[in-house]
């Protein structure tokens, strides 16, 4: 399998599947700073360093290790995050032994880019990048045609659908957020829609997106969703992550 690092937040009772790997290569993806849980105490000042990060990863989990992991944890839910989880052939398999076994809430956080067998996800988290089709190529190397035919896709199988983007200013700034709220409003308004606030990554030449920058994006797009959240970058942890692997 492609899992190299697993975390686990004890009063949620959720356990976080992190998979290596990605078919994107966003210029300001989070694992160019820091490949393991943001949410842990060791990575917690992640978004105050914004330098790359040499952090790889060359150990994986077998399906069997997993569970030999998991097996003494209390969970009810289990978030497939990382870079992207949909690349793993071992996924559906893994999906149906937690839902039949643990009977877990199933969350996967994707791209989009790839469709799989949803067959035992209860929740998907699409990120769309952007809705320019250039500005989409630009950012993450791939036409974002594919992710918006698979958003509709996922929609029409009756699966619960999330939207999330990140705020760029500058780049997929306010504007930008609003034609992806067009879209997603399209296909059904009541799509729950979170932007993110970009912190600088790398070398890229963009700033952090402030509260203002993040609320008036969020006021745009609520002209057209009916359930639009956002992650200023300054909230607090509600709960503790730790370790497992």
């Amino acid at each position: 399998m492609n899992i190299y690092h697993i975390t686990y937040a004890p009063e949620e009772e959720s356990l976080y599947l992190h998979f290596w790997g990605c078919n994107m290569r966003c210029r300001g993806c989070l694992c160019k700073v820091q490949v393991y849980d943001c949410h842990l105490k060791e990575t917690e000042n992640i978004n105050e360093k914004g330098r790359e990060s040499t952090n790889t990863s060359d150990k994986f989990l077998s399906f069997h290790q997993v569970f030999e992991i998991i097996k003494a944890l209390k969970f009810n839910k289990v978030i497939f995050m990382g870079m992207e989880p949909s690349l793993d052939p071992e996924l559906p398999g893994l999906t149906r032994t937690l839902k039949e076994e643990f009977r877990s809430y199933n969350i996967i956080l994707t791209n989009g880019l790839k469709l799989f067998p949803l067959d035992y996800i209860d929740e998907i988290v699409l990120s769309i990048k952007a809705y320019n089709d250039d500005l989409y190529r630009d950012y993450t190397g791939v036409s974002g045609k594919r992710i918006k035919n698979n958003f509709q896709k996922i929609y029409s199988m009756g699966k619960r659908l999330k939207a999330e983007s990140v705020l760029i200013p500058d780049y997929i700034d306010v504007s930008e957020i609003e034609q992806i709220a067009k879209f997603i409003a399209g296909v059904d308004r009541r799509i729950p829609y979170r932007i993110d606030a970009y912190f600088p990554v790398a070398e890229n030449p963009w700033r952090r997106a402030t509260r203002e920058d993040v609320e008036e994006a969020v006021k745009i797009a609520r002209k057209y969703l009916l359930d639009v959240s956002c992650i200023r970058g300054d909230e607090e942890l509600m709960f503790d992550v730790v370790r497992i692997y």
